[in-house]
């Protein structure tokens, strides 16, 4: 599961463009990390700021030479049109012009981006931003203040996608307990971080402890949700996980079959999520010596993420 994006009441419909990325040398790198810094700025805080800039043709805040410089090379690398594109780093750089860096709509749209960079396989650069955020909404909101663990929720996304298991679960664990003391044992976004916690105590080892986490929130999802919600099917594809690590081959299957089944008919072929049990299921099968049937459903999986995600997407490499 994740941390569920911030919502605003009106959000400017967007394009989705493929994955956008740039290189630098180590030294180039180096100084990036280092203007950063000194901007008091997350790293990709501070590339995101510079690519805007180059996108309007206007100079950054506070321009430097290596602001300059970053912008020229994404320019020659041909990536401004499409970055400008993403309506969410216009949205983000209108609210810090228009209301500054501190207020809860823009530390809303940077939640948003980050979102946005993370689905576009943009990690490293989420996690800087979620990093950023996180840091301004503790100052301005307090650390129990809904927006603040969303944006705790979000990064331990990050830490865990970039192999930080022990920060993710660290700062799940706070996010869990601080909603449950805010919002109840039963509200949707405390389950979603018992859920979170579930991943890091899977991804540390600690398999059974999270299989028993799960199992309770997919019950108290199921009632306070129904059977077919999102949220609760999350629930399902990573108690599925849970029982598969744990030997028991033949409950994951036919948790995945039906989580699966539940997601093509409420989300479509296509999704995301729906690719994620294709994928769970076929696991399933292969070890349960179905071994034409997972590849048949493998090759499927794989060409819609190509078509969908593209060649060098991670979930298309994966």
């Amino acid at each position: 599961m994740t941390g569920g994006i911030v919502r605003r009441r009106t959000r400017e419909a967007v394009s989705r463009p493929k994955v956008v990325q740039f290189s630098l040398t180590q030294e180039e790198f180096d100084e990036v990390s280092g203007a950063a810094t000194r901007s008091g700025m997350a790293r990709g805080a501070f590339a995101a700021e510079v690519t805007l800039a180059a996108a309007r043709g206007v100079q950054a805040r506070a321009g430097s030479p290596l602001r300059e410089a970053l912008g020229e090379l994404m320019a020659a690398a041909g990536l401004v049109r499409r970055l400008d594109e993403l309506g969410f780093f216009r949205a983000l750089a209108r609210d810090r012009r228009i209301r500054g860096n501190d207020h809860p709509y823009t530390l809303a749209s940077a939640s948003n981006l980050a979102a946005s960079l993370r689905e576009l396989g943009e990690v490293q650069a989420a996690r800087d931003l979620d990093e950023d955020t996180l840091a301004r909404c503790r100052r301005v909101l307090g650390d129990d203040h809904p927006q603040t663990l969303n944006s705790a929720c979000n990064l331990a996304i990050g830490m865990r996608m970039l192999g930080e298991p022990h920060a993710a679960r660290n700062l799940d664990e706070d996010t869990l307990g601080r909603r449950r003391r805010v919002l109840g044992d039963n509200h949707p976004q405390t389950l979603d971080s018992a859920c979170n916690l579930a991943v890091d105590l899977r991804e540390l080892g600690e398999t059974l402890a999270a299989q028993e986490l799960d199992q309770t929130s997919l019950d108290r999802k199921r009632r306070a949700l129904g059977d077919d919600h999102p949220s609760t099917l999350g629930s399902a594809n990573n108690l599925a996980i849970d029982l598969r690590m744990l030997g028991e081959i033949q409950a994951a299957r036919d948790l995945d079959e039906d989580t699966l089944a539940r997601r093509r008919r409420v989300l479509g072929d296509d999704h995301p999520d729906t690719l994620a049990s294709a994928s769970n299921l076929a696991i399933d099968l292969r070890l349960l010596g179905e071994l034409q049937a997972a590849q048949d459903l493998d090759e499927d999986t794989s060409a819609r993420r190509r078509r969908l995600l593209g060649d060098d997407h991670p979930q298309t490499l994966d």
